[in-house]
């Protein structure tokens, strides 16, 4: 099947014209579908929280964290898939290009599969591991059970959505999250509250949801860039290694956030269900209110992975450097606005006591130091897309360990669930100057071999 741009060949379109421009539309488009994803869980809280039952809006923040870890991979494929995706693209290479999407998608599956199946069988471990007790732990193995066999289609859309911003098409990509997220809004609450069936209708939308974003990023693929190959196992084995090259330490970078946010979970859910619910709503609310900084990478890595492919990695420095900008002016944006808007998104979730007080926490000094974070989604896409996932993995584990437990702790001692938060926040601070500093030595080594090492290693 031909794809876009005929014979000669899909179109490098980020190797040339201003970088500020393509950042800026890839990831406000892009972030516009990534937070229809984070959405749906957003809006599955504000239903459960009208609920007004503390221990059930906690037990979906235990659940959160949970599904955290499976989306992880799906998160780290994607970004193994745009990678080498994009590398062919910046190449003109169509076949390719399809070569690594087919394989790329069929290996998504299978860890998707294998590893939801694993969480599933073992929930009610898990979700005692957390901290979680009594009602609330019950509540939450309920809502996992249901939700996490469907991750597999959460990973589908995500890879099938890298696809697409690979070839520059992040309108496309962004459809297909944002039709789950309305396909969650309209559905929820007559599943909730019209048949009356709660937490358990909170968890079908989602399922739903994930069905919809799945069939809605695959069907460009295959009407408008050549769709898939027919898969074979010599062709995935031979594939195998180019695709875990990226992707085995893209997972692992991706699993050390919900680890942190595990180890945090539990450090708070020994201050009470208070505070775990306004840990879980403002865990919501962040993807949501930065959702363009947590589509940075994905956006900034294609525009990266084509001009190293290229060899411009003038271009290459350029992205980099206009990318941190662009995550330091939106941080400042969203942290205004979410300051200004405290109290009535309190009293939207209905937050009193301690859980308004978390709230009002992350609405002021914890945004702003977001943008640390940002710093290390930025870092970890150029390590990514140039050849050095290894340092991200590092760089990432580094954060959620390191940069979060001793300052956790510390913090804690002083301010209860307050200094938690504002610990984990702190060590952001410390791994994103240092994540800064591994970029730039990534671009120095990659520079002294590029086109070449852009070349082999998309090729496998």
């Amino acid at each position: 099947m031909a794809g876009v741009g005929g014979s000669a060949g899909p179109q490098a379109k980020f190797v040339e014209g201003n970088l500020f421009r393509h950042i800026t539309v890839m990831t406000l488009t892009a972030s516009a579908g990534l937070m229809g994803i984070f959405a749906v869980d957003l809006m599955n809280m504000v239903f459960i929280s009208w609920l007004q039952d503390p221990e059930v809006t906690a037990a979906v923040g235990y659940a959160g964290a949970i599904l955290f870890f499976t989306t992880a991979f799906g998160i780290g494929l994607s970004i193994a898939v745009s990678a080498l995706v994009a590398r062919a693209v910046g190449m003109r290479d169509l076949a390719l290009a399809r070569q690594k999407a087919t394989h790329g998608l069929i290996l998504g599956i299978a860890i998707g599969v294998v590893f939801s199946a694993l969480v599933w069988l073992f929930l009610p471990q898990i979700v005692a591991l957390l901290g979680a007790r009594g009602r609330t732990a019950d509540w939450a193995v309920h809502f996992l059970a249901i939700v996490t066999p469907a991750q597999p289609l959460l990973m589908i859309g995500m890879i099938g959505g890298a696809i697409l911003r690979s070839h520059g098409d992040a309108r496309r990509a962004m459809v297909a999250t944002i039709a789950g997220a309305l396909v969650n809004a309209a559905i929820d609450p007559v599943l909730i509250f019209t048949l009356d069936l709660g937490l358990t209708g909170a968890a079908i939308a989602s399922v739903i949801s994930r069905l919809v974003i799945a069939a809605m990023a695959l069907i460009p693929i295959i009407t408008h860039y050549g769709g898939f190959d027919r898969p074979s196992w010599a062709g995935v084995r031979a594939d195998m290694g180019a695709v875990f090259g990226i992707a085995g330490p893209a997972i692992l970078t991706q699993l050390a956030t919900p680890l942190g946010q595990a180890i945090v979970t539990r450090m708070v859910a020994g201050f009470g269900e208070a505070a775990v619910a306004g840990m879980a709503i403002s865990g919501r609310l962040t993807p949501v209110a930065l959702g363009v900084i947590f589509a940075l990478p994905g956006a900034v890595g294609p525009i990266i992975g084509q001009n190293y492919g290229a060899g411009r990695m003038d271009r290459v420095r350029r992205a980099f450097w206009d990318a941190i900008l662009f995550a330091a002016i939106v941080v400042g944006i969203s942290a205004a606005i979410l300051f200004v808007l405290r109290a009535p998104i309190a009293d939207l979730f209905h937050a009193e006591g301690l859980t308004r007080d978390l709230l009002y926490l992350f609405c002021g000094p914890l945004c702003l130091l977001f943008f640390f974070n940002g710093a290390i989604f930025v870092a970890n896409a150029a390590c990514n897309n140039l050849g050095a996932p290894l340092m991200s993995t590092l760089i990432n584990w580094g954060r959620h360990t390191l940069g979060t437990v001793p300052f956790a702790l510390w913090l804690g001692g002083y301010a209860g669930a307050e200094g938690v938060l504002m610990g984990q926040a702190l060590g952001g601070v410390v791994f994103g100057l240092l994540a800064v500093w591994v970029a730039l030595r990534a671009m120095e080594r990659a520079a002294a071999v590029a086109p070449s090492a852009g070349a082999r290693a998309v090729r496998g």
